[in-house]
């Protein structure tokens, strides 16, 4: 008897084991998969699910991007300011320089060093130039102007920089007898040299360094300018970058949305001051039918062109048509 109800118990899992009918999978049909198995089984089936955390993700990288270029810029603001900063001190120490150097000439004169000034002698006046040199190597080298002297005269190295950025070094050397004069020079042949040099390297040499330095270093900003223009905003710029060698004269086009259409602004730029770095004036042309009121986005365009660096003034126009 016990059994016979032992086999009574078993009795319902076997006929449900014996029901499952082999065509329909046999056991398998006896039990389905869950519902999360059968979806990981099928291949190739993409859920929204997905979508929405790559979505995430790209979100989360252009995020860090931006936190990264910020990081940037904050620590380039803070290095040009400390440079800045420099610069108005170095400056500051030339100008002392300069009167201190100009009170010892003085203090020689009225000693007697000089005893006709308007008919020195020749050794007096050789004497005057060799101290006159000394004393602008030491000021000059605070100022981007240092020099060597040599058997016959001196070599000055005359460094360029642009916002805290070396550029290039020109040299100069120059002899100082029996006359001032330059006798090699690797300036360049679109710096007028000559004009300069008749007008300061017979009566004020200092003055002379002084002028060749500020063209000089303003062509290598202008230059300097240009380059990172075709080099970061390549993308943005229609055709290529037009300049003549000295870099005062720039022309180039690039487009602007409006209402869902593409207008392009062909810029000139011109340098009239050849000792500075921003340009004089700065001309934006559209072509004909534009809407009346891409006039005013050109003129804040143009003040911006005239108001900061090209590189500088290009990437807040492209900032701004981005946050739009």
């Amino acid at each position: 008897e016990e059994e016979k109800s032992s086999e009574k118990r078993k009795a319902p899992w076997g006929r449900a084991l014996a029901t499952a009918s082999p065509d329909r999978g046999g056991l398998t049909s006896a039990f389905p998969p869950a519902r999360g198995s059968r979806g990981k089984m099928e291949e190739g089936k993409t859920y929204p699910q997905d979508g929405v955390l790559a979505y995430l993700e790209t979100l989360e990288a252009q995020a860090h991007e931006l936190a990264l270029k910020q990081q940037e810029e904050e620590q380039q603001e803070k290095k040009l300011n400390r440079l800045k900063a420099r610069v108005q001190e170095l400056r500051a120490r030339r100008d002392e320089l300069r009167a201190k150097v100009e009170l010892q000439e003085k203090k020689l004169v009225d000693k007697g060093v000089v005893t006709d000034p308007a008919q020195p002698s020749p050794q007096t006046v050789l004497e005057w130039k060799i101290k006159s040199i000394k004393a602008m190597l030491q000021i000059f080298h605070l100022t981007g102007i240092s020099g060597k002297p040599t058997k016959q005269g001196v070599c000055f190295c005359i460094s360029t920089a642009y916002e805290g950025t070396y550029l290039a070094s020109y040299y100069l050397d120059i002899l100082t007898k029996p006359e001032v004069r330059i006798q090699r020079h690797s300036v360049p042949v679109f710096i007028p040299l000559e004009q300069i040099a008749k007008k300061y390297l017979q009566t004020d040499l200092r003055r002379f360094l002084s002028v060749l330095w500020e063209h000089l270093n303003a062509y290598a900003g202008r230059r300097y300018q240009a380059e990172q223009l075709e080099e970061r905003f390549s993308e943005h710029i229609e055709g290529t970058l037009q300049k003549n060698s000295l870099c005062n004269l720039l022309v180039f086009s690039y487009n602007v949305s409006r209402n869902g259409q593409s207008f392009p602004f062909t810029v000139r730029l011109l340098y009239g001051d050849l000792c500075g770095s921003l340009p004089t004036e700065a001309t934006i042309s559209c072509t004909p039918g534009a809407p009346a009121s891409l006039a005013e986005t050109a003129a804040a365009h143009s003040d911006a062109f005239r108001r900061l660096a090209l590189h500088r003034a290009f990437r807040s126009l492209v900032d701004a048509k981005q946050s739009q």
